[in-house]
């Protein structure tokens, strides 16, 4: 497919960024990135990015002067709940929460927005599995639906951040989504799939992107306290791993504007040391 470069969307999106170790990577790699993709959006998922318990305004900012242009969330996305508030009350950031929480929670902010980019508009959704969460919202598969119908009027170009922990309700939701999106893809587990593909609707696809965080780690957090955890069976104690060794996990995706349709997706794994 010879496509001109104004027809074609370039995305990399990244899974979550831990803490102040991930905020740092990106610091560093979002430049090379940029010199190498020439992305239109750069996406993350930034639940985790205030010490892997949510996000405040203060890093929010730090972040979108990295390069960042899109922020989804997940589970952790009311850790800071004054602090999200507060974000989400200004009206004026680029970040989003899971759409599928029920009426009756009342959360701030919204499960989709639209993001302005020079090659027209793309749709970015946000939605949270169901499977070995403590919190159950409601199904995503039909809020994903619902949310379609309004975004749908706006943009055929959709990018979903689909925050889940079982990798068959993942799988499930990228064929339920095939056609409907141009790139769908997992967060959440902090560890990166090798299934991506377009799946034969025309999506972009990847189970879980995996995380931006210490090498040297247990999904980010100090090994011996999860060790402690797993033999134990007392309550974890999540304490942020010290190691500067960080492995970078994103994908790079390319979406045929005038259709929405996917073309292109890879991972991209780096490491780097803060």
């Amino acid at each position: 497919m010879n496509l001109m470069n104004k027809e074609v969307i370039k995305i990399i999106a990244f899974g979550d960024i831990i803490g102040k170790p991930g905020r740092h990577a990106l610091k560093k790699i979002i430049p090379e990135l940029k010199k190498e993709c020439h992305p239109d959006i750069i996406i993350v998922n930034g639940e985790n990015l205030a010490h892997n318990k949510g996000i405040t305004e203060k890093i929010l900012v730090e972040t979108i002067s990295y390069g960042v242009d899109f922020f989804t969330l997940g589970d952790h996305a009311f850790d800071q709940a004054k602090e999200i508030a507060k974000i989400f009350a200004k009206n004026k950031y680029p970040i989003i929460r899971p759409a599928n929480y029920p009426p009756e929670a009342k959360v701030p902010g919204s499960g989709w927005k639209i993001i302005k980019t020079k090659k027209g508009d793309v749709a970015a959704l946000n939605l949270m599995g169901r499977v070995f969460f403590r919190e159950i919202l409601d199904c995503p598969f039909r809020a994903a639906d619902k949310a379609l119908d309004e975004i749908k009027k706006r943009t055929n170009i959709i990018i979903c951040d689909f925050h889940a922990e079982a990798t068959s309700e993942k799988k499930a939701m990228g064929y339920h989504l095939d056609a409907k999106v141009s790139l769908a893809y997992g967060t959440h587990t902090h560890i990166p799939s090798a299934d991506e593909q377009i799946l034969p609707q025309k999506t972009a696809y990847i189970s879980d992107v995996g995380m931006t965080g210490p090498m040297k780690s247990v999904i980010g957090s100090n090994p011996e306290n999860s060790i402690r955890h797993f033999t134990s069976q007392l309550p974890f104690d999540y304490e942020l791993s010290e190691d500067k060794n960080i492995e970078v996990n994103a994908i790079y995706s390319e979406i045929d504007s005038r259709n929405g349709q996917a073309i292109k997706i890879k991972r991209i794994r780096r490491f780097v040391s803060v």
